[in-house]
């Protein structure tokens, strides 16, 4: 908007007052100068668009930083029963349905870390070194969250089967390398999900017995580990691999760095760098596949468990009901805690379950979240989960189920 000009003011400045001809050009003072008020420009337009830009350039910046953060949001909620394969003579047709849940886990940039803390109640925002460890990165993580997935399906395996009143065996096979330490002497040489059996000749057959054998081995020489080769595929399943000797010169152990859980803690006196679990062949009496693509943790299971019994007993293990359960489970049954168990049962909600079994110790995780259509229990092993099942009307077993042997 333009400055107004002098005829915006009528006859003021054709014809002059006394007062505008200045002090004693006239006869006697008249009023004050009169002054017509300057009209401004309106700014605001360009500030509010300057203001606009800065938002939109700072978003666009926030997008592109990553923050050592992740955010957990409730995953999906589906029948297990389709993940499980059982000899088709004893696969019984189900009458109600067992949920296995999951969540979803992003890393968060800074745009999205502000979303998810502040705006999202139903998410939940941990730190890196909360979810990962101090010692594992992101690639590593999704590789051991497999592993998990493998060992729940075996540990399902064993405890539906022992429950329906069957033998299960097993033998320890080695040590698996669960995670590796950055820059450590086995980085550039082993990878998660191998399983080391000797070292120098010596077997290993558990991750203590590993400790045995490279204690009294000194930095800088060089270890001859014999080595499974298993590994990750590209859809998360556990695939073994042939058996190799590699070679691996030995660290300096860190500073502070004990060996504890098998025995009286010592310090090492090689260094290695990696974090070893004992891996178990099992011998199962009924051939049990359960197909878990791209799902991984070990949060499965206790409903894979329950989905096992369901399918080689009547069928009728949930009484008719749309059952969700979470928690991981051991071969004696012991039902363990899981994460993200508030994000799961909004997830159970959305997939119609009226109950849903977790670990004691995330009972009111989960109760925080839950509506009054679902109820939900708390479990610290399978046992209690059956009990609850007959109560709501469900058939579970009493005696050993007769199925077809594994071939």
């Amino acid at each position: 908007m333009s400055e107004p000009d002098a005829s915006a003011d009528g006859d003021a400045a054709a014809n002059p007052t006394l007062s505008d001809a200045g002090p004693g050009a006239g006869d006697a003072p008249g009023p004050p100068p009169f002054a017509p008020p300057v009209r401004r420009r309106r700014r605001w337009p360009t500030v509010f668009g300057v203001v606009v830009a800065i938002l939109v350039v700072a978003v666009l910046i926030a997008n592109h930083i990553s923050v050592n953060d992740y955010v957990i949001t409730p995953g999906e909620a589906s029948p297990v029963a389709p993940y499980i394969e059982v000899p088709a003579a004893d696969n019984h047709p189900l009458t109600g349905t067992i949920l296995l849940t999951d969540v979803f886990v992003t890393q968060l940039n800074a745009l999205s870390y502000l979303q998810y803390k502040y705006f999202d109640s139903d998410s939940e925002v941990i730190s890196g070194p909360e979810l990962l460890g101090p010692a594992t990165n992101q690639d590593q993580y999704l590789d051991q969250g497999y592993l998990q997935m493998a060992q729940a399906q075996s540990y399902a395996t064993a405890a539906a089967l022992s429950r329906l009143g069957y033998t299960v065996t097993s033998t320890n096979a080695g040590a698996l390398i669960y995670g590796i330490a950055t820059d450590s002497p086995a980085a550039s040489t082993l990878h998660v999900a191998q399983v080391i059996t000797a070292v120098n000749d010596t077997p290993v057959t558990t991750d203590c017995s590993l400790v045995t054998a490279l204690h009294g081995l000194t930095p800088g020489t060089k270890a001859a580990l014999t080595v499974e080769e298993s590994s990750i595929n590209n859809v998360g399943q556990f695939v073994s691999g042939p058996t190799v000797t590699k070679s691996v010169t030995l660290g300096t152990p860190p500073k502070g760095l004990i060996d504890s859980g098998c025995g009286a803690p010592t310090k090492p006196t090689a260094y290695l760098g990696i974090e070893p679990q004992t891996q178990q062949d099992w011998q199962f009496p009924v051939k049990v596949t359960v197909h878990t693509q791209n799902i991984g943790g070990p949060s499965a299971g206790l409903a894979m468990t329950l989905g096992i019994m369901d399918k080689l007993s009547s069928g009728r293990l949930t009484g008719n009901r749309i059952v969700a359960a979470t928690g991981t489970i051991d071969q004696n049954g012991t039902v363990g805690d899981v994460g993200g168990v508030a994000e799961k049962t909004i997830a159970v909600e959305r997939a119609g379950a009226t109950v849903f079994f977790v670990p004691s110790v995330e009972f009111q995780a989960a109760e925080s979240k839950a509506t009054p259509q679902l109820h939900v229990y708390a479990v610290n092993n399978l046992d209690q989960v059956l009990r609850i099942l007959t109560r709501l009307g469900g058939k579970v077993p009493t005696k050993p189920v007769s199925v077809q042997a594994a071939p």
